[in-house]
């Protein structure tokens, strides 16, 4: 048997499937990663992206966050892939109870999947810090330097956890009670090296623990079945009984 039957036999027999995605889920779609050799991190700019990307840096360098932000974050011309409609339609099935990303780029949405756990955030939700009147993504892109609230004139920061901000407690919440329930759990396209999102994980106690990335992660021994192959290549071959 080859590891795509058993994932697919895996599948099957589950009923309260939990994804759990990073980077790797997007770039199939074009969205760049941070860690691997063309990624973010490893492009040359003034500061270091993970300075750039920081809650401090926000706040004393507005105008650099947001030509970053607006140049390498925002980026919203990008379709869903093979991975985003398989897990959309494994939800319509019955069979997936939750999706929780790391990504902010809200394609799982764009796939037709109803109950997603945004880690970190989405680029399209975009509020006021005065007045907390909501803006869209188009608003953002679009508007020239720092934006503006069109109420208040306060800064408008996009809805997305920057570096030294916590994670949403609520969506946190969610995400735990779904992987705690959940008898399997599949997670792809992240390297689990982003605290405390890869935490998470640990709260899973059911059957079957599936990892698809292509390099090592620290599940990996936990895992009953890897597979290092691009994941929308992988979750296409699924096939419901």
């Amino acid at each position: 048997m080859t590891d795509i039957q058993r994932l697919n036999e895996m599948i099957n027999e589950s009923k309260r499937i939990v994804f759990f995605g990073g980077a790797g889920v997007s770039t199939e779609s074009g969205v760049p990663d941070f860690r691997s050799a063309d990624g973010l991190y490893n492009q040359k700019y003034d500061y270091p992206p993970e300075t750039m990307l920081s809650h401090t840096f926000f706040v004393r360098h507005p105008e650099e966050f947001f030509r970053f932000y607006k140049d390498k974050m925002l980026i919203d011309d990008v379709k869903p892939n093979a991975a985003h409609y398989k897990l959309a339609e494994l939800e319509q099935a019955g069979k997936l109870t939750a999706v929780i990303t790391q990504n902010i780029d809200g394609l799982h949405q764009k796939a037709g999947s109803k109950n997603v756990f945004e880690l970190h955030g989405s680029v399209y939700r975009n509020y006021c810090e005065v007045c907390k009147e909501p803006h869209t993504m188009e608003y953002v892109k679009n508007s020239a330097g720092v934006p503006k609230c069109k109420r208040c004139g306060g800064v408008v920061k996009p809805d997305v956890v920057l570096y030294e901000e916590g994670l949403d407690n609520k969506t946190v919440t969610g995400a735990v009670t779904a992987i705690a329930q959940a008898d399997m759990l599949i997670i792809g396209g992240t390297s689990l090296a982003v605290y405390p999102a890869a935490g998470l994980v640990t709260y899973f106690k059911g059957k079957y623990l599936v990892l698809i990335n292509k390099d090592q992660t620290q599940m990996d021994l936990s895992c009953d079945l890897i597979i290092r192959e691009k994941i929308g290549e992988v979750l296409s071959k699924i096939h419901l009984d």
